[in-house]
């Protein structure tokens, strides 16, 4: 008997304020199996940050249903606060340091003492190569330490799920790499569950088991990718025959449904 998936999407819809609006998006189904990494990919306004949204208890959809770990569909407020979800921005809280913005959800959630709480992030800011930036502030840090400590953060809320929405879209190329070699040596141990959005192929077949490519209102839904790259990955396979042909291969779909 095969595991129930984690996430199971099916005839999802949304449009933003009157029901008679062109939807953003509609017929989105997609299934994604515990342990999974899942990138979506697709134009900008096709709805992606929508379905993160929605996934995550933000939105109410349109029409469709959403269940997570197996459970029956349930409404956007009941799904609030099962998942992990980190926005394109950081949201860092600058009056804060590094350890007491990582704290916040156990303040939120308020599971087992501060005591064990505080030698949990700093455990996790040692396997985060953060550990003598506990006492620091986010304008102290550089952008990739700011998106480290962000992730960690989402991962401290102790979901099984993470949706991460494009948290390395606005580093540079090189901080980029270094973060893309970090996750991966950090993923297999994480035993987490990733929905992540990004503009960027290569970093989708790096890091991924299959990507979506979301053709929004337009094309009416989802087509599913499989990468087909074994684990564990290294970075230098962007230079790979293999990768090289299905990197071409992905972009020419994504031409083909004319989200590029």
């Amino acid at each position: 008997m095969l595991p129930h998936p984690m996430i199971n999407i099916a005839n999802l819809s949304y449009s933003f304020g009157a029901a008679s609006r062109a939807p953003v998006f509609s017929g989105i189904s997609m299934k994604v199996r515990r342990g999974e990494f899942i990138s979506v990919v697709g134009a900008s306004g096709c709805g992606k940050s929508t379905l993160f949204k929605i996934i995550a208890g933000l939105l109410e959809p349109g029409s469709g249903e959403v269940s997570l770990d197996g459970q029956p569909p349930n409404s956007a407020s009941e799904r609030l606060g099962q998942v992990g979800y980190m926005p394109q921005r950081d949201l860092l809280l600058p009056w804060r340091t590094v350890l007491d913005n990582c704290l916040l959800p156990w303040e939120l959630k308020r599971s087992g003492s501060k005591e064990e709480a505080v030698i949990q992030i700093r455990s996790m800011l040692q396997q985060f190569g953060l550990g003598d930036s506990g006492a620091a502030y986010p304008h102290e840090l550089s952008g990739g330490m700011r998106q480290r400590v962000a992730v960690l953060r989402t991962i401290a809320a102790g979901n099984d799920l993470l949706l991460l929405d494009e948290p390395f879209g606005a580093l540079d190329a090189i901080t980029k790499r270094e973060l893309h070699r970090w996750l991966l040596e950090l993923w297999s141990g994480l035993d987490k569950t990733v929905l992540f959005i990004t503009h960027d192929l290569e970093e989708a077949l790096l890091l991924s088991d299959r990507i979506y490519l979301m053709t929004g209102s337009a094309g009416g839904g989802m087509q599913e990718f499989i990468t087909g790259l074994p684990r564990p990955r290294h970075h230098s396979q962007n230079y790979e025959p293999q990768f090289v042909a299905l990197r071409q291969d992905l972009e020419l779909k994504l031409y083909d449904n004319r989200l590029l």
